[in-house]
């Protein structure tokens, strides 16, 4: 396994040349103009809680909405949270699809070019990214990464270009078109085959509700799996479902250093 100073070193590297390239993506005046602000108010937290969960309804136990994160008003914090918890609730109903798919199945091809096998399902999903070639871990979180950073561009206020920031009245979840990048992409991230295209209004904010429902249920299924794994013994449900694991979930490449 590498040293930390061979794994500083290459990882390093792999930043660098990540960011000579991020030049290139950048909005072009050809892109669609900025939405028009949509800025929520508390009062608008109040209704939509209501209908996400009639019997809570709004529960903001720790005051976060009247923080005013970062020097933000209510309306920029608001922005904020929400797109926070759109954005984890989607990564936590793809962790729990692929925890439960590749407990089960995975690729029958090599992983990689000098024919490395894929971790099988005798492995566990925190043993099977344990397992993972240290450059396939990197290329993952590159990858990530690389979202995070092109989903928060977006065109200065009154620019003709890009989308409004969420936090300046644009719309929590929306994630930029690839329509800016340099080649052609042949589909979006968020809805690729347009099936939103047509809907109303109104069936949007409904499919909204649904969404952050299930992201929140994912968010408690995936830290359920996660604890049984880790603490044996604390999802009673999960017992003998889940094999245990002895790694560090929130230390990516525990696997690959050596301090």
């Amino acid at each position: 396994r590498p040293t930390l100073t061979e794994f500083t070193m290459k990882t390093a590297a792999i930043l660098a040349i990540t960011a000579t390239s991020a030049a290139a993506f950048t909005f072009s005046p050809s892109a669609s103009r900025a939405a028009p602000a949509l800025a929520a108010t508390k009062a608008d937290l109040q209704e939509e809680a209501a209908a996400l969960n009639p019997l809570v309804k709004f529960w903001d136990p720790l005051g976060l909405v009247d923080t005013g994160l970062w020097g933000f008003d209510e309306e920029r914090t608001i922005g904020w949270l929400k797109q926070s918890e759109i954005k984890h609730g989607r990564v936590a109903m793809a962790a729990f699809v692929g925890y439960c798919v590749q407990s089960n199945f995975v690729f029958p091809w090599p992983l990689t070019t000098g024919g490395v096998s894929m971790p099988g399902t005798d492995l566990s999903p925190p043993e099977q990214w344990d397992a993972l070639p240290f450059a396939s871990k990197v290329q993952i979180i590159a990858f990530i990464g690389f979202l995070e950073w092109y989903s928060e561009l977006s065109a200065d206020e009154g620019g003709n270009s890009g989308q409004l920031h969420y936090t300046k009245g644009g719309k929590p979840g929306a994630f930029p078109t690839f329509d800016a990048v340099p080649h052609k992409v042949p589909f979006n991230l968020y809805d690729p085959f347009n099936f939103t295209k047509n809907k109303t209004e109104e069936q949007k904010k409904r499919g909204l509700i649904a969404e952050t429902n299930n992201g929140r249920l994912a968010m408690l299924g995936i830290f359920g799996f996660l604890c049984e794994q880790t603490i044996p013994g604390s999802v009673p449900l999960l017992d003998g479902v889940v094999k245990p694991y002895t790694g560090e979930v929130m230390a990516p490449f525990s696997a690959d250093i050596v301090l």
